[in-house]
């Protein structure tokens, strides 16, 4: 008898949702808006509501299903608490408890780059490897820790938050934790824009990219792949604090892949070199030749990883 869970992508805008067998075989996916009115108080109901309507539809008892994952834009704990999340204007509650009961099926939450790095862990960049550690880089920078398969929570569901180590004493200009020197300052899809406007403020540089009215991350790792000297320096020295602090990571969780996802990693291999060369020079030798892989499941990671997070109770 056949077996399914659905995986829930919380986002700011809209839900993803994925609907699985437990063999990881993801049979339909859609998304539905998120209502973040009243505090955010209709989400869970509009995910039950899509739930329901897909089983009915499938013809498919609630019997059948092994659960739900959620995966939610913010601190989560082991135990399903959400530590408060602004961008659903959610504050502290155990969203496990509440959807099981609503949904009248097991519910299993976690933060959102947790549940994705589970998603390239179980199908994607990381499958057959069970210690993983995914890098999320996009307009912020994230990161999953999976040991042994398992997603490391931490005690305030801050687990993986490797966006805001402090790579940068020197840096003045404040993060959006409101500290200062943090990796995403450099590594984001904005950090690599902010280090090339900076390179650009001192003058004197000869580069294709003063030809273009809004210099995009993109821009700089294509100039870069054209021979670009200008670009390839700043693309050198993103390589250079993003490997550095991949290899204080890995002095603590020694994983046995990294990989990396969100929209900076499209840059693909010139990336991957790049880190890989930068992790080697500084990681202590143990951990030299850990693995530096891209993510291949794209925007699906999440609902994946909630399916996984789901199907393993």
């Amino acid at each position: 008898m056949k077996k399914y869970a659905f995986g829930v992508d919380i986002g700011g805008t809209t839900i993803k949702i994925g609907f699985f067998e437990t063999t990881g075989k993801m049979l339909d996916k859609w998304e539905i808006v998120t209502r973040k009115e009243n505090g955010g108080s209709l989400i869970l109901g509009d995910i039950k509501a899509s739930i329901e309507e897909k089983l009915a539809k499938e013809g498919i008892s609630k019997d059948d299903v092994q659960g739900v994952g959620m995966g939610v834009p913010g601190p989560v704990t082991n135990g399903g608490v959400v530590n408060k999340c602004a961008n659903l204007g959610w504050g502290v509650f155990n969203v496990e408890e509440e959807a099981t009961a609503l949904f009248g099926l097991p519910v299993k939450a976690g933060n959102d780059a947790n549940v994705a790095s589970l998603g390239e862990m179980w199908m994607g960049g990381g499958k057959g490897y069970e210690n993983v550690v995914m890098v999320t880089l996009g307009t912020g920078v994230g990161a999953g820790v999976i040991i042994g398969g398992k997603i490391i929570h931490g005690t305030n569901g801050a687990g993986g938050e490797v966006g805001h180590m402090k790579v940068d004493e020197d840096e003045t200009e404040v993060c959006g934790c409101g500290k200062t020197g943090c990796l995403e300052q450099y590594t984001s899809a904005t950090g690599v824009v902010r280090l090339t406007k900076r390179g650009l403020a001192k003058g004197g540089v000869e580069t294709c990219l003063t030809k273009l009215d809004e210099i995009t991350c993109k821009d700089v790792f294509d100039a870069a792949r054209e021979g670009d000297a200008f670009a390839c320096t700043i693309v050198e020295k993103f390589g250079k604090i993003l490997g550095g602090a991949l290899a204080k990571v890995a002095c603590v969780v020694d994983p046995q892949v990294f990989v990396i996802g969100g929209g900076v990693s499209k840059a693909g291999q010139i990336l991957i070199d790049v880190v890989e060369k930068n992790f080697k020079a500084e990681a202590f030798h143990a951990c030299e030749n850990t693995k530096i892989a891209l993510a291949t499941l794209g925007n699906d990671a999440g609902m994946y990883g909630c399916a996984k997070m789901a199907i393993d109770g």
